[in-house]
């Protein structure tokens, strides 16, 4: 049923022109919610549209729903504050900056607030990790967190003889956290009916990397192509990623340096012949090595 038989609910000459049910178009998403929810920020822009005694002034949609030309996946926030004017939002949340637009839109100074970046004396870009993403601010920050405590704790160590010196020496090296990386990608090559004959290779189109972020970009740093999954936090799994290089030789090194061992691998394989007419035969296959550090 449109929401404008349902305004017949008011009686004639009644000062609440508003059924207690509304039910909202903002942006082509529907909402449904109640008057008191809408009006409980007075001076907000909601507030000035549903406590005016002319509703015909107010843009109605082919249903007869109030109609408001915003962004209608972040209005869910908005009603949310308007409920309870608490703010919650979702872990790693990217689009803090537009709903604080929408804030300033709908006259919610409160909600304004909340919303922006927290500076802070030891963090310049905010406490808050919604502000940016936690991973450009340094690829392993425990370790980080690690060295700066061991370089605090070294004149001491020091002067406690070369036992301290040792020991302080120890507890700085120790900053790498054990994880596994796993390397996959695809190939294929051509066969002849003479299997004396040499295969032709194709070469790797690809290499992807799947593991935790923060991992994936202390062994690969810059080639690491992120394209895909550029919002991934740091202590979060990924599959999307993969290397600008396509040398396997190449990844093994770096995963060498950065002290990782190979513990397992696998390959499936399949096989097509490449044409009616010939034995000639495409072998496809796809390959993983995983490497674990301790």
């Amino acid at each position: 049923m449109a929401l404008a038989d349902n305004t017949g609910c008011a009686k004639p000459g009644e000062d609440f022109p508003f059924p207690e049910i509304i039910e909202l178009n903002v942006g082509g998403q529907v909402y449904i919610t109640r008057h008191p929810t809408l009006v409980s920020v007075p001076g907000s822009l909601l507030w000035e549209m549903f406590t005016q005694k002319n509703v015909r002034s107010l843009a109605r949609d082919s249903k007869g729903r109030f109609f408001v030309d915003r962004d209608g996946f972040l209005f869910r926030y908005i009603l949310d504050y308007m409920r309870d004017q608490q703010l919650v939002l979702p872990d790693h949340f990217p689009e803090r900056s537009r709903l604080q637009r929408e804030a300033e839109y709908f006259m919610l100074p409160e909600l304004v607030k909340m919303l922006a970046p927290k500076l802070s004396k030891q963090n310049s870009l905010g406490d808050d990790p919604c502000q940016s993403d936690p991973e450009e601010l340094s690829p392993n920050a425990d370790a980080s967190r690690n060295l700066t405590s061991a370089s605090a704790a070294l004149p001491s160590a020091v002067a406690a003889g070369p036992g301290g010196a040792v020991a302080a020496g120890a507890a700085g090296t120790d900053v790498r956290r054990a994880g596994f990386i796993t390397i996959g990608y695809r190939g294929s090559y051509t066969l002849g009916r003479d299997s004396q004959t040499d295969a032709k290779f194709r070469r790797v189109a690809r290499i992807m990397v799947c593991g935790k972020t923060s991992l994936a970009k202390e062994v690969f740093g810059d080639t690491l192509n992120e394209s895909r999954d550029p919002d991934r936090p740091p202590e979060r799994y990924t599959s999307r990623y993969y290397l600008k290089f396509t040398f396997l030789e190449q990844a093994f090194d770096k995963l060498a340096d950065a002290g990782f061992h190979m513990v397992a691998c696998n390959s499936t394989g399949t096989c097509a012949f490449a044409h009616d007419q010939t034995d000639d035969r495409i072998w496809t296959s796809y390959t993983e090595y995983v490497f674990y550090r301790e």
